[in-house]
């Protein structure tokens, strides 16, 4: 994690980059094909048709206006973030902050429950709106991860889904409010000085298997290519943005990238998202696959609990590279 500056750093290269659309509902083999190239290539693809009802949608984007246009002591009451709760502006606890405030949810119903009654007046209306919604989401990650794993040509293709099927995943509901951040500046948007926009959440990757963004229609996630370069990911009111998260990378040996991203921050406009984190259970073991490995492509990682990756993510800062901590180094006598 790094400590979200003011602006980005002025030096930093952007550039408009086509990045992949994926049509869900298009012949299998050529879906299965496009996504295993999008994460290789990106880490990342935005998924149409993706069979999420428009109503559950709506109706969890409804619950998150309502949640974070309430005062903040209401907000507050849902809080702090330890690690479900709301939270604003501080990042963790390891020192990161940015210009965002959230509600995390833990992805069991149990949980939901549990939780609903700080969080709204109307407790059964957001359980029932928070449950309908993981549900839907968690069932679209399952099919994702094994479209992704035939296109990788595993036999058994409920490799990366049995994870987040089982009644212990660790997945997470994350809604994001970026409120606008005015400056003082009295010009028209299209001032020069707007195109360094403020850090709403500093740049990282995801620790878990795959992350499912939605998000309103204001622009503010940037995804960062190879050579170092920002690409804006411009909005898209229909659908899923997808992005490979530091445990696929690993299960994949590497074939598929843990995207690096970050959000900016309007200044005249909020921009809301809602992020489904697809984990594994606590004591699952991750470690490259069978199928990816060969002599000629020995294993990169080394076998880790999910429990011991999040513990190392959440003792350390946001940008940090936790996935190095689990790579085979050349003195290990392995991955030679």
């Amino acid at each position: 994690m790094v400590v979200a500056a003011p602006t980005p750093d002025g030096n930093e290269k952007a550039r408009a980059t086509e990045l992949p659309v994926i049509d869900l509902s298009d012949r299998r083999s050529e879906v299965s094909k496009m996504m295993v190239k999008a994460c290789e290539d990106f880490g990342f693809f935005k998924l149409i048709n993706h069979g999420v009802a428009d109503d559950i949608i709506a109706k969890m984007e409804e619950q998150s206006y309502q949640f974070f246009a309430k005062p903040s002591s209401e907000k507050q009451l849902a809080g702090p973030s330890k690690p479900y709760g709301y939270g604003c502006r501080n990042i963790g606890c390891n020192g990161d902050v940015g210009e965002v405030e959230y509600l995390i949810l833990d992805g069991n119903p149990a949980s939901i429950a549990r939780s609903s009654e700080t969080i709204s007046a109307d407790a059964i209306e957001f359980r029932c709106a928070v449950r309908s919604y993981v549900e839907a989401v968690r069932a679209l990650a399952c099919e994702i991860l094994e479209v992704m794993a035939e296109g990788m040509g595993v036999p058994h293709t409920s490799v990366f889904s049995a994870l987040i099927r089982d009644a212990d995943a660790d997945s997470l509901l994350r809604l994001n409010h970026y409120p606008p951040v005015p400056d003082d500046w009295d010009t028209s948007p299209s001032d020069p000085r707007h195109q360094n926009p403020r850090i709403g959440f500093g740049e990282h990757t995801d620790p878990q298997i795959l992350t499912l963004l939605r998000s309103n229609d204001v622009r503010g996630l940037q995804i960062s290519l190879h050579d170092g370069v920002w690409v804006p990911v411009d909005p898209h009111p229909q659908a899923f943005f997808v992005n490979v998260g530091d445990v696929l990378q690993a299960m994949t040996n590497g074939r598929f990238l843990s995207v690096k991203h970050r959000a900016t921050v309007s200044w005249y406009r909020s921009r809301m998202s809602m992020a489904y984190f697809a984990s594994p259970p606590l004591r699952a073991r991750i470690g490259p696959i069978p199928e990816t490995v060969t002599p000629h492509n020995p294993p990169l990682y080394r076998s880790f609990t999910w429990d011991e990756y999040k513990k190392a993510t959440y003792s350390r800062r946001l940008g940090d590279g936790r996935l190095n901590l689990f790579r085979f180094q050349p003195n290990d006598g392995l991955g030679k």
